[in-house]
C-alpha cells in the first residue's frame, strides 16, 4: 500500500527583526549606535568649519529630504525646505521632488473587446504626496508608477469595444485615474490627471472606413443630381 505524501505547501514567513537574535544583541546595537554617533560629532567639531561643506545641504522649496540615521528613519521624518544638517558619517538622505510629473505613455497596441487592434497613447500627471512612503515602500516610486500606468491603460481598454474606446475617452481616463490611485496609494504617489491623447486604427480599417465615406459621398451626390434633374427649369 502506497504511503501518503505528508508534505505540505511551503509557508511564507514574514521576516522579523527579532528572529534568531540573542537577547543582548539589541542593547549592544543601541550602545554601538550611540558611540558611533558621538565619535562622528567629535570628528565634525574637530574639523570645523571645513566639515560644514559636507554637512549643510540647501533644500529647495519644492523638495523634501528623507533622512536615515544608521539605517533608521530619524524622528523628524521629512525635512525641508531650507538649510538641512546632515551627518555624513551616520546619515543617508534622499531628496524627493514634490512637483507634478508628466509622463507620456508610449503607444500601446491593444486588442479591444470586439477583437480590433488599436494603438493608444496617453499622458499621466502625478506627484509624490508622501515622501516617506515613496522611500520606504517602493524602490523607485516614479518608475513603478510609469510601468503601472502602461499596464492599467492596456487593461482598461481591452475591456472596451472599438466604439466605446472612440466615444468614451473621458470615462476611460477617469477609470484609469481611479485604478492608478488605488495602486500607488501605498507608494506615496498621487495621480492628478489622465488624458487619452490619440487613438490610431489599423491601416486596413482606416482604408475601409475611407472607402465607405467616399461611397457615401458619391451616393449623396447622385441623389442631389437626380433631384436636380427632376425639378422643372424656372424661366
Amino acid at each position: 500500500m502506497a504511503s501518503k505524501d505528508t508534505r505540505s505547501e511551503p509557508q511564507w514567513v514574514t521576516p522579523s527583526s527579532n528572529q534568531d537574535v540573542p537577547p543582548y544583541y539589541e542593547a549592544f546595537r543601541i550602545i554601538f549606535a550611540y558611540v558611533l554617533i558621538a565619535l562622528s560629532w567629535i570628528l565634525i567639531i574637530c574639523t570645523f568649519p571645513f566639515s560644514m561643506c559636507v554637512c549643510i545641504k540647501v533644500i529647495k522649496g519644492y523638495e523634501r529630504v528623507v533622512i536615515l540615521r544608521i539605517g533608521r528613519l530619524v524622528f523628524e521624518g521629512v525635512r525641508g525646505p531650507g538649510i538641512v544638517f546632515i551627518n555624513p558619517f551616520t546619515d543617508t538622505y534622499r531628496k524627493i521632488d514634490l512637483r507634478v510629473i508628466s509622463y507620456a505613455v508610449p503607444p500601446q497596441e491593444i486588442l479591444s473587446k470586439d477583437s480590433v487592434t488599436v494603438s493608444v497613447d496617453a499622458v499621466i500627471y502625478f506627484r509624490i504626496s508622501d515622501p516617506i512612503a515613496s522611500v520606504n515602500n517602493v524602490y523607485d516610486a516614479i518608475y513603478s508608477t510609469k510601468l503601472l500606468a502602461q499596464t492599467t491603460l492596456r487593461n482598461a481598454l481591452s475591456m472596451k469595444t472599438l466604439t466605446e474606446i472612440l466615444t468614451e475617452r473621458e470615462a476611460i481616463a477617469q477609470f484609469c485615474k481611479t485604478i492608478l490611485n488605488e495602486g500607488t496609494e501605498h507608494w506615496g504617489v498621487k495621480v492628478e490627471r489622465v488624458e487619452v491623447n490619440d487613438i490610431r486604427l489599423p491601416q486596413q480599417l482606416t482604408r475601409a472606413s475611407a472607402a465607405e465615406d467616399e461611397a457615401a459621398r458619391e451616393a449623396c451626390a447622385k441623389v442631389v443630381a437626380a433631384e436636380g434633374e427632376k425639378k422643372p427649369l424656372v424661366h
